[in-house]
């Protein structure tokens, strides 16, 4: 009698399903770096319309005081005036001028018309958009600043604060802006290595 023994097919390997594993709090550590970024880019345009626009293109900030011309510049509006040539003001511009020649009071009111005095000098007659009559004197170019180039609604009073101490906290913010974007890039670096490591260790 022979004996036959029943050849089994060799087993095939068995391969584990692994469910990926959620690190704990990653949902609020996502939600923080998105804020966080979400602060930086406005603490960063706050910068660039504020402080280094008008630095670069040698404007001068106003806060507007009174409601001259409201309501689209109300109280508390933000307005950055570049120097523009006299002779290039027209009438609708907002311009921004001297109260009294060499004296430190300033009205921003818009051109309402363009005449001559009876030297022939130019001048200009203004008015608040907010106000029935215009300006009782007209305004000579001496006493223009320059013609609004934009204006932010609200953020003025603290502009102003922030413009006292410009020098200062222009170079802090620079230095604040550059290393947070430094931590973050080294700070993703490292998550996405860990990541990886992780990947390879449940396979």
């Amino acid at each position: 009698m022979s004996v036959i023994s029943q050849a089994h097919a060799p087993a095939e390997p068995r391969t584990e399903e692994v469910a990926p594993t959620h690190r704990s709090g990653e949902p609020l550590r996502l939600l923080g770096r998105g804020l966080a970024y979400m602060l930086l880019l406005i603490v960063a345009l706050a910068a660039l319309v504020m402080i280094v626009v008008p630095m670069a293109t040698g404007s001068q900030t106003y806060t507007v005081l009174t409601s001259s011309m409201a309501p689209k510049y109300a109280p508390g509006t933000f307005l950055v005036v570049k120097p523009t040539p006299f002779a290039e003001l027209k009438v609708g511009d907002i311009i921004t001028y001297q109260i009294e020649s060499g004296k430190a009071g300033v009205i921003s009111h818009r051109i309402i018309s363009v005449g001559a005095t009876q030297t022939g000098e130019r001048v200009l007659t203004t008015k608040g958009d907010n106000n029935s009559l215009a300006d009782a004197n007209p305004v000579q170019e001496v006493q223009v600043q320059g013609k609004l180039f934009y204006a932010v609604p609200y953020v003025g009073f603290v502009a102003n604060a922030v413009g006292q101490q410009r020098d200062v906290i222009l170079p802090i913010l620079a230095a604040g802006l550059i290393g947070f974007g430094a931590l973050s890039m080294v700070k993703g670096a490292v998550e996405k290595n860990r990541s990886k490591k992780t990947e390879r260790h449940s396979k």
